[in-house]
Parts: C-alpha cells; structure tokens; sequence
C-alpha cells in the first residue's frame, strides 16, 4: 500500500509545484456557486452589501446599539462596522470548516487518480473562502470611509492577521476531511459546533464588556484573536499585539502540522472507504 509523506518539506513543495491547479480549482469553486444565478458572481458583491445594511439598520436603528461605552464614537452605524469585521473573520472559518468533512466524499473522483494531490484540497476551499472575505473587506472599508472620512494606514496590516488563522483553518480542515471519510456523522454534527463558536467568539461583544473571571476563558477561544485583532488594524488603527501573534503563530502551525499528519497517514485508505 502506497504511503504519503507528512513533512512540512512535502506540503510546501506541493503547494508550490500545484499552485495553478490550486488557483484554478478555488476559482471554479468560488464562481461556480453561483452558476445559473441572474446575477452570477456579482453575488459576491451583493451579499455582504446587504448583510452590512441588514446589520447597520438591526442595530442602529432598531436596538441603538454601541460597541462597549465609548469606543465607537458618533454614528450608531459603526456599530454595525465593528461586527462586520468580526463576522468576516469568523465567516472565513466557518465556511471552510463546515464544508471539510465532506470535502474528500465531494472529490471521490480524485481519490482514485493517485497522481491528484488530495492535500491542496483545503487549500483550494480557503482560497475561494478568501476571495469572498476579500469583496466583503472591501465593503467594509468603503462603509468606514464613508462614516469616518478614512482608513487606517494599519489596514495593511490585515494579511498578516490572517496568516495565523489560515494555518489553523488548514489543520482543522486536514482533520476534519480526514476523520469525515471514516466517521460520517462529523458532518453532521459540526455545524453545531461551528454556531456555537460563534456566540461565544467576541463578534457581537467586545472582551471588555465581560466580568474578569470570564474575559481569560475568551481568548482560549481560537477565534478571540483574529477577530480583535482584525478590528485593531481595520477600525481603531491600532498596530498587531506582536507577542500574542507569535504565540498565536506557533500554536497555528503546530496545528496545521499536526492536522497534515493526520490527512496523509489516513489517505491510504480513503479509496477502500469511499
């Protein structure tokens, strides 16, 4: 039975040597949800320009809401600003790991072609993932020139934000996509997991609204510092917590590590489950 390697060394390695098909795939998946669609992939577009306006009309006009007591000054539609940015992070995860314990059952026709690296796959989801944060992005920082008159220089920041969650998201996705061939039910069962995570991420709240003894037990969520920290660079203009987003780094990449480990002693035996 053949056998896959688990470096890192063989990841990067294929990564770059099948970077166009990664590239192309991740296209065909992001315009290929919209296939059919009147509109096509202005859908894109259109989404989070109506989540944002559904969220600036929700709570600034219905719950007048503001974002702790005085760290979003002025309009009450900042608010809605400030959750945008969260939801973007945490939309980036959600999508990829919902869709990863079906990914391998999805791609049953690569399985059996053993010259198709099934380890780009999750790749391949994040990239279309990231497009449509990048659309989403955009709109908030349009939304923000709009009700600020500018945009942090900090934004540029934002890649390196997000390096961190991706490796977190590639191991998870390892993991999930591997487990999910042999335990079916793991589909099931995530999107629980994943709604859950979202009320208990600092979305809708800010950690310093939480009493004490609780705010230690939010930032054991893995999705506290992405999201904090993608509102420091878009919003308040406030630079990386370089400490925390080494720490942060290494527990990613060890994650991701541990998630490819998984995926390649496991493949072996997708083809005789599938």
């Amino acid at each position: 039975m053949q056998s896959f390697s688990a470096s890192p060394m063989y990841l990067l390695t294929s990564m770059v040597k099948n970077r166009r098909l990664m590239f192309d795939l991740a296209r065909r998946d992001a315009v290929g949800r919209y296939k059919g669609s009147m509109l096509g992939i202005f859908w894109s577009l259109l989404t989070p320009l109506l989540m944002l306006s559904v969220y600036t009309f929700v709570f600034s006009g219905v719950f007048k809401s503001r974002w702790g007591n005085s760290a979003v000054p002025g309009s009450h539609a900042q608010f809605a600003v400030v959750l945008f940015a969260g939801m973007i992070m945490f939309n980036v995860f959600s999508e990829c790991v919902n869709r990863a314990p079906s990914m391998v059952l999805a791609n049953a026709n690569f399985v059996k072609k053993i010259i198709f690296p099934l380890e780009i796959l999750p790749c391949v989801y994040l990239l279309s993932a990231l497009f449509h944060a990048c659309v989403s992005i955009a709109i908030l920082l349009t939304a923000e020139f709009l009700l600020q008159g500018y945009i942090p220089i900090t934004a540029l920041l934002l890649p390196l934000v997000l390096i961190p969650l991706c490796l977190l998201i590639l191991g998870a996705s390892w993991i999930l996509s591997a487990t999910g061939v042999f335990l079916r039910d793991i589909g099931q069962t995530i999107g629980i997991f994943v709604t859950a995570l979202m009320f208990l991420s600092p979305i809708f709240f800010p950690v310093s609204s939480l009493p004490p003894r609780f705010q230690r037990f939010v930032f054991w969520n893995p999705l506290t510092f992405p999201i904090e920290q993608s509102r420091n660079v878009l919003i308040w203009g406030k630079p990386i917590d370089w400490a925390m987003w080494g720490i942060y780094l290494m527990l990613s990449s060890f994650v991701a590590w541990l998630g490819f480990v998984w995926f390649q002693k496991t493949r072996k035996g997708f083809a005789d489950v599938i």
